[in-house]
């Protein structure tokens, strides 16, 4: 199979490139990395640090938003299966060839994750603290509360034939409505190792985070999307710690040693 990783950036070069250097060390190789710098500073430079990687760049002249911009890089896509990617997450080094293993018995694969916070040292990120994220695959409790984590996920591109692309009118929820949609036509499958590095902080430092009164109305749009019915909006972490989530908590394999990524970018910085 020929995967097409597709990253959405946006002037976060640093963690850019920590991920970008956990791609380079996979055992698997991708067929092509598409980044969309959506509208951020010039990464250009990836190419040069990271020239045994396919990297093609598409930088958008107007910041569309994340789903918009993921929706460019999809379309650009010349594989057959697409693993995405967040600028600030890496993977350990047999991601991709576990996850590509998983894909030849289904059409949509996501794998368990870590929660980790990260604080700055100069342009390096260490992590501070880190959390499981593994949870039972069902789709009812899928309708309730989402575990899937998009970063690192990979299905076959002809899904979107099928279903469209990501809706951007969800916005932060994009990610929750797509795998329902895939969820009703394909096979999917959870894969029982953590070998996503997600970074998510309270502080809401990811791409979607920030977005004050408009989640509620984002969330009711997935809701009557999927007549899902009503859904809190509480606090990510605190539905964690919640009865019916604690129940969904699975066993997984433990795949990172703790240690930071340090990028070439870095390297480069210090001469």
């Amino acid at each position: 199979m020929n995967i097409s990783v597709v990253i959405v950036t946006h002037n976060r070069i640093h963690a850019l490139c920590e991920s970008l250097e956990s791609i380079a060390k996979q055992s698997v190789k991708p067929f092509e990395v598409i980044i969309v710098n959506d509208a951020g500073e010039k990464v250009d430079v990836v190419q040069y640090l990271y020239s045994e990687l396919p990297i093609k760049v598409i930088n958008l002249k107007e910041n569309v938003k994340h789903v918009k911009a993921r929706n460019i890089g999809v379309k650009e896509a010349a594989g057959d299966v697409i693993m995405l990617c967040d600028d600030d997450d890496f993977f350990t080094p047999c991601h991709m060839e576990r996850m590509a293993k998983a894909l030849e018995a289904a059409d949509f694969v996501y794998s368990d994750a870590e929660i980790v916070s990260f604080e700055t040292n100069g342009d390096a990120r260490i992590p501070t603290s880190r959390q499981l994220f593994a949870y039972s695959f069902d789709v009812k409790e899928m309708r309730k509360f989402s575990t899937y984590v998009p970063s690192g996920s990979m299905y076959k591109r002809s899904l979107h034939d099928e279903i469209g692309y990501f809706d951007p009118d969800v916005h932060n929820y994009w990610d929750w409505d797509f795998f329902l949609r895939a969820a009703e036509r394909f096979h999917i499958k959870r894969v029982p190792a953590a070998s996503v590095i997600y970074a998510f902080s309270e502080q809401g430092d990811n791409q979607s985070g920030n977005l004050g009164g408009m989640r509620q109305y984002y969330l009711d749009v997935l809701c009557e999307k999927h007549q899902l019915g009503k859904l809190p909006t509480k606090n990510f972490f605190v539905l964690l710690k919640e009865p019916a989530m604690r129940k969904r908590e699975a066993e997984s394999e433990i795949v990172w040693d703790g240690e930071p990524v340090i990028s070439r970018l870095i390297s480069v910085s210090s001469v």
